[in-house]
């Protein structure tokens, strides 16, 4: 039983005034059978992996665990503090070939995150891989326990709205968001089964 996370900013559901303009969310974008299944085999069957990160003057690991896949293409990987991506998996390319009509792009990656539990989390943060451009369009797939996605303007943090993010939803982020907000998925002390999320990404050299 997947169990649900309470909303930092609202009861259920989503905050009101969401900006349209940089976020839409779809819910129930694959059918719940689905979902179950691919939560499963993307769980068994990744190459997960945990990474240190450089916080103020010390490593530590990330409260999640991560995979990359997508086309190798001509970049210098490295200065992006990746490793070459994984080849596209079968399930990966269909998933692709879903969310781009929607997303109104084509993605050449995928960056998968697994958050265990609820003490698993991505701090506040806006994406600033310069290769995707000033304002990225990005794809994200959400499959398992429900959490929220909280964002706030950089430049006014009392101005932040969060959305829960369901089982098979998908959430487009767009527009000024990684230029003008910052996001995150807060740790919860409530018992929370596993999540898995896909971020679709156009990355060009």
């Amino acid at each position: 039983m997947i169990i649900e996370q309470m909303s930092l900013f609202a009861p259920a559901g989503q905050s009101r005034g969401l900006p349209l303009d940089v976020l839409e969310y779809t819910a129930g974008f694959l059918a719940e059978e689905k979902s179950n299944m691919l939560l499963n085999d993307f769980i068994a069957d990744v190459p997960w992996s945990q990474k240190l990160v450089k916080m103020y003057d010390r490593e530590v690991l990330t409260p999640r665990l991560t995979a990359w896949y997508g086309d190798r293409l001509g970049i210098d990987y490295g200065r992006l503090g990746k490793s070459m991506p994984l080849a596209w998996t079968p399930e990966l390319r269909w998933l692709k070939s879903l969310v781009e009509p929607i997303a109104g792009i084509s993605f050449n990656s995928v960056l998968l995150n697994y958050y265990r539990d609820g003490k698993d989390s991505v701090a506040w943060h806006s994406d600033k891989e310069t290769v995707m451009g000033s304002h990225p369009i990005i794809a994200s797939l959400s499959l398992g326990a429900v959490r929220s996605f909280d964002i706030r303007r950089k430049d006014d943090h009392n101005e932040k709205y969060s959305i829960r993010l369901e089982h098979g939803s998908l959430l487009i982020m767009k527009g000024d968001l990684q230029s003008k907000w910052e996001h995150r998925i807060a740790k919860s002390s409530l018992f929370l089964g596993p999540r898995i999320n896909l971020t679709f990404r156009k990355i060009s050299a």
